[in-house]
């Protein structure tokens, strides 16, 4: 495989696209929005150029990636040449269905069709396309350049050789590949996304403060960042939207989500792409800062 499509020009989608080029293969990113596809650009190249001041990447690798790079605003051009499509849209289970159908009816017969998606069935998503055994979930973590795991997800129908193929896909790209089954949350967010829930409802009940719940978490558990911190980093409505499909899957009362989070979510605070959630990103200090709205360490 040589040729790689990557639909979705976000967080996510640009570090996807920053690997595979850095790596050799001919990446295709494909977006609605030409401007986002131009953001995207400009966001792989500071990465490279953070890489190579670091010593970890040269300069003619650092140009031979960008040139690795083009970028397309129809689905049909974009996918066309694919032996792999990587699917890194919202975490929107319509969406994903819809991207899927088209996809399969534009790229080549032959093209392995992957999602980035954190929790979303892959059954499900391969079962709206005419080859469920050459659909696979490829769930990289954030940030993608940075993060060593590549989570693989086998659907109902996903082949042997497919997830093979997948999985030697992933160490070219120096990622370690983990193989999973599809259950809801896989494997990553079913134990992850309870404890940030957890979290969460400890704040809400007025147990601790974000500071005091992100401290314990970090100095007691070697924890790079706390549950609150992560989950801001996250997304709390892709947290919220996780945990729906954890508690619609499995039925059970612990992954049904805090209320807090969904007033949070539903007020328009997201965390760092909104630049308010758990903590206020909207200032220039690179020092964390507690949101006015939990200062204290009860709710009020």
């Amino acid at each position: 495989m040589r040729n790689v499509a990557v639909i979705g020009s976000g967080t996510m989608g640009n570090g996807i696209a920053h690997v595979f080029a850095q790596h050799g293969f001919a990446v295709s990113l494909i977006d609605i929005s030409e401007d986002a596809l131009n953001r995207a650009l400009a966001t792989i190249a500071k990465n490279l150029d953070r890489q190579v001041a670091k010593g970890t990447l040269t300069e003619q690798i650092k140009n031979d990636t960008l040139l690795h790079i083009g970028t397309f605003t129809d689905l049909k051009m974009g996918v066309q040449q694919a032996d792999l499509v990587v699917e890194a849209a919202t975490e929107n289970v319509d969406v994903k269905l819809k991207l899927f159908r088209d996809i399969d009816q534009y790229a080549p017969a032959h093209a392995i069709l992957a999602s980035n998606t954190s929790s979303i069935s892959i059954t499900k998503i391969a079962a709206a396309t005419s080859r469920p055994q050459q659909v696979i979930g490829m769930h990289f973590m954030n940030p993608v350049p940075v993060m060593k795991l590549v989570e693989v997800i086998k659907g109902y129908a996903t082949s042997e050789e497919v997830t093979e193929k997948i999985m030697a896909t992933s160490r070219k790209l120096h990622k370690i590949p983990v193989e999973v089954n599809d259950f809801p949350g896989f494997i990553s967010n079913r134990i992850l996304m309870p404890m940030i829930n957890e979290a969460i409802y400890s704040l809400y009940e007025g147990v601790a403060g974000v500071e005091e719940i992100d401290t314990v978490m970090k100095l007691g558990m070697a924890h790079p960042m706390g549950p609150l911190q992560l989950a801001d980093f996250i997304g709390l409505d892709v947290c919220l939207s996780i945990l729906h499909v954890l508690h619609d899957g499995f039925g059970q009362p612990k992954y049904f989500p805090c209320p807090l989070l969904s007033n949070m979510v539903m007020a328009g605070h997201k965390g760092v792409k909104s630049g308010i959630g758990f903590y206020d990103y909207s200032h220039d200090s690179k020092e964390l800062v507690v949101s006015d709205r939990f200062k204290k360490s009860q709710l009020v």
